[in-house]
């Protein structure tokens, strides 16, 4: 039997509109993936330890609260700073395009802003996994 993809969905920071989250995770699930819901308020240790604790594939994080430019790179860099390089990490929410190849370059591997089709992020997700 294959493993399932295991994917984290959190929102960092204070942003408190997880409608989003909400609506992915339910697609990644019903896509096969197990998911692990972490809730709102999430700061970025709490998000390594959470995708540490359930072996996860995969962070999906959103932001609605224009805090993406230093909420996503933080976590990022936490990942890095504690040698944690098999988990993908992906964003999404209000994000400018001017914002995107910063994001990217910070260590997130793509970002989904509005109107991305959860079927695109579940077919990015299995092409990409790091694992």
């Amino acid at each position: 039997m294959d493993k399932r993809i295991r994917v984290v969905v959190a929102k960092p920071g204070l942003d408190g509109h997880d409608r989003g989250a909400k609506v992915l995770a339910r697609a990644l699930r019903d896509a096969g993936m197990e998911v692990i819901y972490t809730g709102l308020r999430q700061t970025p240790d709490a998000l390594l330890q959470t995708c540490l604790q359930e072996d996860a594939d995969v962070l999906c994080m959103s932001s609605l609260s224009g805090a993406h430019d230093y909420l996503f790179p933080k976590v990022a860099r936490t990942f890095k700073d504690h040698n944690v390089n098999d988990v993908l990490i992906l964003g999404g929410g209000i994000i400018p395009e001017e914002d995107i190849p910063a994001l990217k370059e910070s260590g997130v591997e793509e970002i989904f802003g509005p109107g991305s089709r959860t079927d695109d992020i579940v077919e990015f997700i299995r092409t990409h996994l790091k694992k």
